[in-house]
């Protein structure tokens, strides 16, 4: 039982691991592979308004599964022989599947923000994204880079020459 509880527990650690470790990156200065080389449409405006928002965790089947495994192992170890054996590792196995979900979710939790723009033609858009901690201001000076799909605020940085 000893040896079955403890690679449960090394099942239930790695899982967000497993899972890639944490929330894909989804800040003003991340880009995908996909991302890299195509073009972009820039726009400039001025920062309205931020606020803060939380971005859900990751929600595969490998967190569950990994949970399951775990799960399964453990009331499979506490049941004794026979029915009472099996038994224990179906609720086990859900009850693992259950939490393990829970905890990739919780694990690969993000904290991000709501940016507020107000766009050069006077047209308001809002994008959200991954605090990185930029710390935008009321007035400040962005620009939104995007691709239809995914947009971005970031600084605008006068260009040097």
């Amino acid at each position: 039982m000893k040896n079955h509880a403890i690679l449960a527990i090394v099942l239930l650690a790695a899982a967000p691991l497993l899972s890639g470790g944490c929330a894909s990156n989804l800040g003003g200065s991340d880009y995908s592979r996909a991302e890299a080389r195509q073009p972009m449409s820039i726009r400039f405006g001025t920062v309205e308004s931020t606020r803060p928002v939380k971005l859900e965790g990751t929600k595969t089947s490998i967190g569950a599964g990994a949970g399951a495994v775990a799960g399964g192992m453990i009331g499979h170890s506490l049941g004794k022989r026979g029915v009472s054996s099996a038994i224990g590792t179906v609720l086990g196995a859900v009850a693992g599947g259950v939490g393990g979900a829970a905890v990739e979710e919780a694990v690969t939790r993000q904290n991000g923000v709501e940016i507020t723009v107000k766009l050069e033609n006077g047209e308001y858009l809002a994008v959200v994204q991954a605090d990185g901690g930029e710390n935008f201001q009321h007035g400040e000076r962005v620009r939104l880079v995007g691709s239809g799909q995914a947009t971005r605020v970031t600084r605008d940085v006068p260009a040097q020459g």
